[in-house]
């Protein structure tokens, strides 16, 4: 087959073989020996050109050195301060509701009434026994007068009787009285001693009488606060301020009250201060217990530590609180232990049952070296990152910490006056030299000989993304704490001991103390006595 000479020119070789092939269904050893000469020269063309090579790229930055605060995440879920279970304190029937469901309430507010006509009917009843019993104390002192009016004129009978007795004796001394009144006369005096302690003993039966009325009076006023009480019950207030829940029972119904399974009627939840309650890990804890014992970082049990809390859909921790409750053991089962904090919630936006997240200061103020992940690698035994020395790759193992502004915290292993590679970690590899520093020559003879290839740096800087925590710290004072305060204790009247003790029982220690000045007053481990000497 001819071809013409300039037919070839400009023509791919694949594309001149294949035309061969297409036209020459026998091809003759000329065809052949032209297609063999054409397959040898596209080899050789091809085994003398290299492709170019692009030596691989890294970022490099000096790291961020500032003073920080490393804040400890936590998980936490919102309670409120008071909850309240509101349950009828006496059974009935539940005559009204006075509240719309889920709105706010004060402290004092009528909730419910449960028919009060039961109640004012016993009520009345109390009252009428202690009028009865009142009256029976004055029939007592009655009586007590009258056993004391007989027991003077037993006292005269005595007497008379006893003089009648003396003189018939001596009478009958001088034989001048028979024996008939000498018996008479000791007769009549016997009866009298007789009768004075007959009437004795009825003065103390009167007095016992009145005794006992006394004591009846004391169990009727009982009856009649115990029945006013009840009376009282009837009409059910809110207990505290807060956001009522809906009425678990409507009208109409007859509600069980006054037990452990009295009927719950509702429920309320204060708004403000709200509670926020997480669990802290062992290690955690015994980095705290560490910081308070070298003096770098209040304990939480002493201090109001600061506290920042955000929402799931806020951006950074706009609420600012204070630590409010620390736990005093372990949770055996999750080996966690309870801590708590407490918020202003004046908007009411924190609403109890919440998640939250919360940052804690988990260190003092300190000078730190913060570089981004992306710098950071990772091996089976150490996590290192690769630095710029006079334009060579090196590797330095770091010990991480804690993020900060975006940022990991370093402990050990940089000062913060490196040269850093933050990005093309991966392309890096120590002994690495920028390609600046190479000539041609050098670098072709890198090449060639499979070393490590040259690399080329390009200048960055790290991006510092501000969390909103404040750098710096110091506990809450006193004057701006809005934790609950306690209840002030009861003020109760009460007397030292005597030597009499008419109420209530001193220690065996108490009772050795012969001078009763120097006796300490008589209370006990639950109660208060009021003794009297």
């Amino acid at each position: 087959m001819n071809f013409p000479a300039g037919h070839l020119k400009g023509w791919r070789t694949n594309s001149v073989i294949d035309l061969l092939i297409r036209n020459c269904a026998r091809p003759s050893p000329w065809a052949l020996l032209v297609l063999l000469a054409l397959v040898l020269c596209t080899s050789c063309s091809r085994d003398k050109v290299k492709p170019q090579t692009l030596n691989p790229v890294v970022t490099v930055a000096r790291p961020i050195t500032k003073k920080i605060v490393e804040w400890d995440a936590y998980t936490g879920r919102l309670e409120a301060v008071d909850l309240v279970e509101v349950r009828a304190r006496v059974g009935g029937y539940l005559k009204s509701v006075h509240f719309v469901d889920g709105q706010i309430v004060k402290k004092g507010d009528l909730l419910f009434v449960i028919d009060p006509r039961p109640f004012e009917a016993e009520f009345n009843a109390a009252k009428a026994k202690l009028q009865q019993m009142e009256s029976q104390l004055k029939q007592s002192v009655a009586k007590l007068g009258e056993a004391r009016a007989r027991a003077l004129q037993a006292d005269a009978q005595l007497t008379l009787a006893d003089l009648r007795h003396k003189r018939t004796l001596a009478l009958s001394e001088r034989n001048a009285a028979a024996q008939e009144d000498i018996d008479q006369r000791h007769a009549e005096f016997l009866q009298a001693q007789a009768d004075t302690e007959g009437t004795r003993a009825g003065v103390s039966s009167a007095e016992a009488a009145i005794a006992t009325a006394e004591a009846e009076i004391e169990l009727a006023k009982a009856g009649v606060e115990t029945a006013a009480l009840n009376l009282e019950y009837t009409q059910i207030h809110a207990p505290i301020d807060g956001r009522i829940s809906r009425q678990a029972i409507t009208e109409g119904n007859l509600i069980a009250g006054g037990t452990i399974a009295a009927s719950l009627l509702t429920t309320i939840t204060s708004m403000q201060p709200i509670y926020c309650v997480f669990d802290a890990s062992e290690q955690d804890v015994l980095k705290y217990m560490r910081l308070a014992a070298s003096g770098e970082r209040e304990s939480s049990r002493v201090a109001k530590n600061p506290v920042f809390l955000g929402l799931v859909d806020e951006v950074g921790f706009p609420h600012h609180g204070h630590m409010d409750f620390v736990d005093n053991r372990f949770d055996i089962d999750t080996a966690s232990m309870r801590a708590r904090c407490v918020f202003p919630n004046d908007e009411q936006i924190l609403l109890p049952g919440m998640f939250a997240r919360i940052r804690i200061p988990g260190s003092a103020p300190h000078k730190a070296v913060l570089i981004p992940d992306s710098a950071i690698g990772t091996d089976q035994s150490s996590q290192y990152v690769y630095v710029v020395v006079d334009g060579v790759i090196e590797r330095r193992t770091i010990t991480p910490g804690s993020i900060v502004d975006g940022l990991r915290v370093i402990r050990q292993g940089l000062v913060g006056d490196e040269t850093l590679v933050i990005e093309g970690l991966l392309q890096a590899r120590p002994g690495s030299k920028d390609e600046k520093l190479l000539d041609n020559s050098l670098r072709q003879t890198l090449e060639d000989s499979n070393r490590v290839s040259p690399i080329r740096i390009v200048e960055g800087t790290i991006e510092v993304i501000e969390d909103g925590l404040p750098d710096d710290y110091q506990p809450v004072p006193e004057e701006q704490w809005i934790s609950p305060r306690p209840d002030p204790l009861p003020e109760v009247s009460w007397q030292e001991c005597g030597p009499t003790l008419r109420v209530g029982v001193c220690s065996a220690a108490h009772d050795l103390l012969s001078d009763a000045k120097l006796r300490p007053p008589c209370v006990g481990a639950q109660t208060l006595w009021k003794l009297n000497s």
